[in-house]
This record gives structure tokens, sequence and C-alpha cells, in this order.
């Protein structure tokens, strides 16, 4: 069983930065590939990034493309979201997930395990 505990979120003001971290634990935290999506009210949940196993390969939602960056430590069971340029369409309810598999998938019905998710507001 795989669990996840996100942290990191917060109000800030637009053009500023936030670092989103979600912990793990359970077993072959390496194997898994890890997402981050974002919930706002009222609308669907959204791909923002995913990252590999190992790290060598990362997808990033075009909205954040160039501001957003996600990233992983294996040693310390965890993965980042390194977010600048904010804006207040970025203001949801973000959302650690892990998925069983290789594929760095994009879509979140493939993800098997989830986080209960952290809040991001940002305002104008």
């Amino acid at each position: 069983q795989v669990r996840l505990v996100e942290s990191g979120g917060g109000l800030v003001q637009a053009g500023n930065s936030l670092r989103l971290s979600c912990a793990a634990t359970g077993p072959s935290f390496r194997r898994n590939v890890m997402g981050w999506f974002r919930q706002a009210p009222g609308k669907e949940r959204e791909f923002v990034a995913a990252i590999s196993g190992s790290g060598d390969v990362t997808k990033h939602a075009d909205s954040v493309k160039g501001r957003f960056t996600v990233s992983r430590d294996n040693a310390e069971n965890a993965i980042s979201l390194q977010m600048s340029s904010l804006k207040p369409e970025d203001t949801a309810v973000y959302l650690c997930a892990a998925r069983i598999g290789t594929y760095v998938s994009e879509v979140a019905s493939t993800y098997e395990y989830w986080g209960q998710g952290t809040q991001v507001t940002v305002s104008s």
C-alpha cells in the first residue's frame, strides 16, 4: 500500500513562487511513476506534471511549461513541484499521485494512489 502526503501549499501573490512536496511511504517507490494534478472548485481534475521512476522522463502540462518543474528524490521517497510566476488561475487543490508501471501518464484514472491534496491560492 502506498501512502502519499502533500505539503507546502499556501496563499501567495501572483508572480511569486511556491514549492510543493509529496512524501511517499510503501514499497517500490523507485518503480512508481509519480504525478501532480490539480482541481479547482467546479472543475475537473487536471494534469500538471509527472515524472518517471528514475526521474529521467518528465512531462508538464502546456499551461505550466516554463513555470513549474517536477522532480524526485528516490533516496528520500519524495517528489516536489517547484512553481514560479504563479497566476491566479493556478489556484486549486494540488494532489500527488502514484501509478505502478513505467509509462508517464497524463491521465488521472491511470493512477492508483492519491494524497489528500494541499491548497494553493494565488491572489492577484
